[in-house]
């Protein structure tokens, strides 16, 4: 959202504000059905460690300014009108074309941390519509309009592919084969992976930061990034099924598992969806984190939020019904995660029909410290025959 001119803040009115993060967070959780925080200091130190990276990235947020914000409101309005007249509000999916397949991608090897993978390369031949707003200013991020992918596939006889989509922030290498636990997929439970690197983020970032841009303010941007997001992936999956006539399942973490849902809305052939903390709307995240004390018209704030999230219905996994069967969808969240709480994460589990669920004692980033997290995305893999079939 455009978030209105900050006032400074006073030590009390911060305080207030911490302690209610504090309060949120030691609650019993509003739905009945996701367990309780156990409040230990041990949750309590996860639960820091998610504040320390959030302060810092609500941080590193550029404020939009006057003249910015009047833009983003004009380019709001405008896509309402056109978006209600192509239908696409009351049927999202609609808004999504299918992209041409993919017949040939670049490849070179490379290596992170000491782990070699294929770095391929592709032009993603996205562009948003001619009548949509703010698809000039799309079109000018030249890095953006190649489409980037880290690889690992084992030599020798064919075998099943999961796709892992990055979280924000991320998009690069070794950040993205960690956070994934690469080593145990790809060599312990023998799967070929693929990383498609989101729009805006690592080689394709349009500023210092990877991510920047994605979810600032600037709706448009955030829309054609996440169209741009699923044409991409959709391509890739269409390489692979051309080439290597396996199964693929996918598996997104934070804003990865917004991504993966939105997916499981799109493409029925999926072996698998694995959303991980997932991300649910761009809004309540808004809603979730900024402060009161930056707010200078809550009225106006609060009409330009409902009108965003009705404009992000077509990027939204919770406008989209799964086409993914019930069987094939699972889902983690952290009962203490402070970055996509637990009744955000409910959201989705509920839209999807209650599929399996983990939850877990743990915050945001600590998940792959959780065994039941990860009998979870085994189980998944198993049942959907891309592990233990051979």
């Amino acid at each position: 959202m455009a978030v209105p001119t900050p006032r400074p803040a006073s030590a009390a009115s911060l305080a207030e504000f911490l302690a209610e993060r504090w309060r949120r967070w030691t609650a019993d959780p509003s739905h009945p059905d996701i367990p309780a925080a156990q409040r230990t200091f041990a949750l309590a130190g996860k639960v820091a460690l998610d504040e320390l990276l959030l302060t810092a990235m609500i941080a590193s947020v550029r404020l939009p300014s006057d003249a910015e914000r009047r833009r983003i409101t004009r380019e709001v309005e405008d896509a309402l009108a056109l978006f209600a007249e192509r239908g696409w509000l009351e049927q999202p999916w609609r808004y999504h074309d299918a992209p041409p397949p993919l017949a040939r991608m670049r490849e070179r090897r490379a290596s992170a941390g000491g782990r070699s993978f294929t770095h391929v390369t592709f032009e993603s031949e996205y562009e948003p519509r001619p009548e949509e707003p703010g698809r000039a200013r799309w079109l000018q991020r030249r890095s953006n309009r190649v489409a980037h992918a880290w690889v690992l596939r084992h030599p020798g006889p064919s075998r099943p592919w999961l796709m892992c989509i990055h979280g924000y922030g991320m998009g690069f290498p070794l950040a993205d084969l960690n956070g994934f636990r690469a080593e145990n997929l790809s060599r312990v439970l023998g799967l070929n992976l693929v990383f498609p690197v989101l729009p805006l983020h690592g080689p394709r970032r349009k500023g210092a930061r990877s991510g920047q841009g994605f979810v600032a303010g600037d709706h448009l941007d955030t829309i054609h990034a996440e169209a741009q997001a699923m044409w991409d992936i959709r391509r890739i999956l269409s390489w692979i099924r051309a080439h290597e006539g396996e199964p693929v399942g996918v598996y997104g973490l934070s804003l990865g598992g917004y991504n993966a849902a939105l997916l499981a809305g799109l493409d029925a052939e999926l072996a698998c969806v694995i959303a991980g903390v997932p991300a649910t709307c761009f809004v309540d995240f808004v809603r979730e984190h900024a402060p009161l004390i930056l707010l200078r018209d809550e009225r106006a704030a609060d009409l330009m939020c409902e009108r965003a999230e009705r404009l992000l219905r077509v990027v939204s996994p919770l406008s989209l019904p799964p086409v993914v069967p019930w069987e094939r969808r699972f889902v983690f969240g952290g009962v203490a995660d402070r970055f996509i709480p637990a009744a955000h994460v409910g959201r989705l589990w509920e839209h999807w029909a209650r599929p399996r669920v983990a939850w877990y004692q743990g915050s945001h980033v600590t998940f792959p410290w959780d065994r039941g997290v990860q009998q979870l995305v085994e189980e998944a893999l198993r049942s959907s025959g891309l592990i233990g079939a051979r």
